[in-house]
């Protein structure tokens, strides 16, 4: 009679060790199918657990890891590891998503098809448990305008670091125009790539690099509605705004001063602003009232 039931006592024993540790599941998200070179590549893990069991993870700086490899086989390996180290309790029945920016963490310059699974290690199980790997592109944009300038030097004497400030669209995000603006070094490296936003097909965006090399950027998102962006050599986004075609088109011109703004039209705050409140100007250059 022991020997009759001791096979299935210890089948039940492995079922339950071997199966306890199953019930957490990891799933890998990209919040759109293809990327610029040098765009924000954003990923989210979510763990899901069922485990019945308290899990105590991100306390170490390995906890999820990331493989980016192309279609034709190519690895593509880490210029630095992505910052997921955040320690955070997780209870059963419990799901938590980590989200970073791969941009910086992976060199994803070179267009073509790739694919990205993460693993995450739990460490009370010695185990780590692999997402399913997602596809992605990276594609090249179309580049409307670009112009080189100069960053002055810190140190007094020497020539100054050449950059170059470059427009590109691209209608790959569900058949949405949209204009980028890329900051990249003397190399060709890609500095900074920001999404200006949804543009009408018929825009024609107005770059200007004013005297302190920031560029000034207005172009036209809707029927009347006109965005106006500044960047600063760093590719930091220093200013945003929007404006209205009324009786005038909002146009970017100098003002006495010799400083870069907008004239005509009319200013709508929106909740997406950044930098300090600009004086409206007329047609002339001249202060009017907000």
């Amino acid at each position: 009679m022991k020997r009759r039931f001791a096979a299935p006592l210890l089948s039940l024993v492995l079922l339950t060790v071997l199966t306890a540790p199953a019930q957490v599941a990891v799933e890998l998200k990209l919040g759109q199918e293809k990327f610029l070179p040098g765009e924000e590549f954003e990923v989210a893990v979510r763990v899901v657990n069922n485990s019945g069991q308290t899990l105590q993870l991100g306390a170490a700086p390995d906890w999820v890891r990331f493989n980016v490899e192309s279609l034709d086989g190519r690895s593509v390996t880490p210029t630095s590891e992505p910052p997921v180290e955040n320690p955070f309790t997780l209870d059963s029945t419990k799901r938590g998503t980590l989200r970073v920016d791969l941009a910086p963490h992976f060199d994803l310059r070179r267009p073509g098809r790739y694919r990205i699974s993460a693993s995450v290690f739990i460490r009370e199980w010695n185990r780590a448990f692999p997402t399913a790997p997602v596809e992605f592109e990276v594609v090249d944009g179309t580049r409307m305008w670009e112009q080189e300038f100069g960053v002055p030097a810190a140190a007094p004497g020497t020539p100054p670091e050449m950059r170059r400030y470059a427009l590109q669209q691209a209608n790959y995000n569900r058949q949405q125009l949209r204009l980028f603006i890329r900051v990249s070094a003397a190399d060709g490296s890609v500095l900074k790539l920001i999404s200006a936003g949804p543009m009408i097909s018929f825009s024609h965006p107005e770059p200007r690099v004013d005297r302190r090399s920031r560029l000034h950027v207005l172009y036209q998102s809707g029927p009347k509605t006109f965005e106006y962006l500044v960047v600063g050599p760093d590719g930091e986004l220093e200013l945003r705004q929007t404006h209205e075609y009324t009786e005038t088109r909002p146009r970017l011109r100098l003002d006495d001063t010799g400083e870069l703004g907008i004239t005509g039209g009319a200013r709508v705050p929106r909740a997406t602003d950044l930098g300090p409140a600009a004086v409206a100007k007329d047609d002339t250059g001249k202060n009017i009232a907000p």
